[in-house]
């Protein structure tokens, strides 16, 4: 098997090539990317026979063609969300399947329809969130007959001696400039049937926050982010459904500080007057930040995560609960946030190139992606599913 890895040198796309590279139905792996200095201290960690490295220009059609047409068998897309939908199209074109971490969003609405004419499977959404969440929430919604409650909770956050050193609480695991672009997206929930949108500059108002309950810690927080009624309609329970939200968990304070950033306009779209260069608020906070808010090396990340689906089977209320803990690896340094990504993507891909999907199209984990042979593989990675029932008289 030859796998391409579009940002293989980023911080995913290190858990991308360490889980590639222990694979034995892997041969070849490009590391392609615009330049490769982060991955050189992670060299130790990954078999160099089966890597090879090329520089890439990830805006260009046709640079991406020649190499998708280097006798790829797969292709793993962990390269900033801007370039999922080129990256998508030459996949298609070059006649060779894609997976990719984002939001199916950013890719063309004629996609499936060109996909499924040129025999490819493209699958975005095999990540973290959205990913490992939407292969739980889809099998959930498969053990009950009617789906009333639907809520999916997850986090990337810093170990908590790590989250007192700045007043944000958090730190950063991967694209600080993509993590501040989905507080500025608005967030779609429902609530007792009633299709709800919430601007962006909203989400982290008081009215909005939940605490969350998880075992060993007692100040967490979630703001609702992406669209639950989109995914509902994936999952066919759109008809059934009367409540379900998407939210990301932060460390409590979390949403006081954005609530008062959104306030002071950093939210808005437009260029700061009388700053040269048209600079943006975003742009700013993304230069300012991401020096101040780099873990150091014997500091953990913790990600959670938290499903939670209610509907009956048989007659019967039963409430299911899918949870993950996952922590940094030390050993390597790759973060949990990192690995959770990473190695989703790298197992969806081999599992796409062995022909245990084969539908071609444009396809969503939520319905897509085999339950039990994924849970096993990332089970064997150590990113463990903890599962809860409760079946109400």
């Amino acid at each position: 098997m030859k796998v391409a890895v579009l940002g293989g040198a980023g911080l995913q796309g290190r858990a991308v090539l360490h889980d590639l590279s222990n694979s034995a139905d892997v041969e070849k792996i490009i590391c392609a990317d615009a330049e490769f200095s982060g991955l050189t201290s992670f060299e130790k960690n990954i078999d160099l026979n089966k890597v090879s490295k090329k520089s890439i220009d990830a805006t260009s059609k046709e640079t991406l063609l020649s190499l998708f047409r280097e006798d790829v068998d797969i292709i793993i897309d962990v390269l900033p969300k801007q370039f999922n939908g080129i990256a998508a199209e030459a996949a298609v074109e070059a006649g060779v399947s894609l997976v990719n971490c984002s939001y199916a969003t950013e890719l063309a609405d004629d996609l499936d329809e060109k996909a499924k004419k040129a025999g490819v499977t493209i699958l975005p959404e095999v990540g973290l969130d959205p990913g490992i969440d939407l292969v739980l929430c889809g099998y959930a919604v498969t053990q009950l007959d009617e789906v009333y409650d639907l809520y999916s909770y997850t986090g990337g956050i810093p170990e908590e001696k790590a989250a007192k050193q700045n007043p944000l609480k958090y730190k950063v695991t991967w694209n600080l400039y993509n993590t501040l672009l989905s507080y500025y997206r608005p967030a779609t929930v429902m609530k007792d049937g009633e299709v709800i949108t919430i601007p962006a500059r909203d989400q982290n108002r008081e009215q909005w926050k939940l605490n969350v309950d998880f075992p060993g810690f007692n100040d967490l927080e979630a703001f609702p982010n992406g669209d639950a009624v989109r995914f509902a309609k994936l999952l066919g329970i759109d008809k059934t459904v009367k409540n379900t939200e998407r939210r990301s968990i932060r460390w409590g304070g979390h949403m006081e500080f954005w609530r008062n950033m959104a306030d002071l306009g950093f939210f808005e779209d437009k260029p700061v007057p009388l700053v040269p260069g048209d600079i943006k608020p975003v742009e700013f906070l993304v230069s300012h930040l991401n020096p101040r808010m780099q873990y150091e090396a014997n500091e953990k990340d913790l990600v959670l995560m938290k499903n939670i689906v209610r509907g009956k089977k048989a007659g019967k209320e039963i409430e299911l609960i899918y949870s993950i803990f996952a922590e940094r690896d030390l050993d390597t340094g790759l973060f949990a946030m990192n690995y959770t990504v990473g190695y989703t993507a790298s197992i969806v891909a081999q599992m796409l190139a062995k022909k245990e999907i084969t539908r071609p199209g444009l396809l969503n984990p939520t319905v897509d992606i085999p339950y039990e042979p994924f849970i096993e593989a990332i089970g064997k990675r150590g990113i463990k599913v903890q599962e809860s029932k409760r079946v109400f008289d």
